[in-house]
């Protein structure tokens, strides 16, 4: 009787853990969607891994939509979110300044936020660089990051968070959307 009675548990579990996976990652895809308003105050870019000095394809990513963003909005401010951490030479957000500065954006239009190590960090630190959390606040981040990045914004007060995503690489997407599904449900239990 144990033996018959073990799978007739297992499989409801199953169909319920399908399901909220299947939820999930519907809302990490709609999460992707782009908002297309202009001249929004402040972008907040999170940061990610920086090699030695260099950006990462994740980091790069993020940079370039913001490059892109604030040569069209010239009254944009940015905010560059990101600590040092193992193996980098210098901070995600000095990686960040760098990168734009090079490619014209005046250093008055960047702050740094050089202390985060997590996602939540990045938007509680750079929230103390923006004077009304009311206002429209582009978040930057790769697609797959998007939604859980919005999530984290509302929870610490940002009341308009508008999502401005980069790419992610192709052929690591599905591995993004699955690490993604855990590290939502893992949010879900910090709160």
């Amino acid at each position: 009787m144990l033996g018959y009675w073990k799978p007739r548990a297992v499989v409801p579990f199953l169909a319920v853990a399908g399901i909220l996976f299947f939820l999930v990652e519907c809302r990490i895809l709609a999460g992707m969607v782009p908002c297309r308003e202009k001249n929004i105050p402040y972008l907040v870019v999170l940061g990610a891994q920086v090699k030695g000095t260099r950006l990462s394809g994740s980091l790069y990513r993020r940079i370039e939509k913001a490059g892109q963003y604030l040569a069209d909005n010239p009254e944009t401010v940015v905010i560059v979110s990101g600590g040092q951490g193992k193996g980098e030479d210098i901070t995600e957000a000095l990686a960040m300044k760098r990168y734009l500065t090079d490619r014209g954006i005046s250093p008055r239009r960047i702050f740094m936020e050089e202390k985060s190590t997590t996602t939540r960090e990045n938007l509680q630190l750079s929230a103390e660089y923006i004077p009304d959390l009311g206002q429209p606040v582009g978040i930057v981040t790769n697609n797959f990051h998007m939604y859980r990045a919005c999530c984290y914004a509302k929870k610490l007060g940002y009341q308009s968070p508008k999502p401005v995503p980069a790419g992610c690489s192709a052929a690591l997407f599905v591995n993004y959307m699955v690490r993604e599904f855990f590290a939502f449900i893992k949010m879900l239990n910090c709160y």
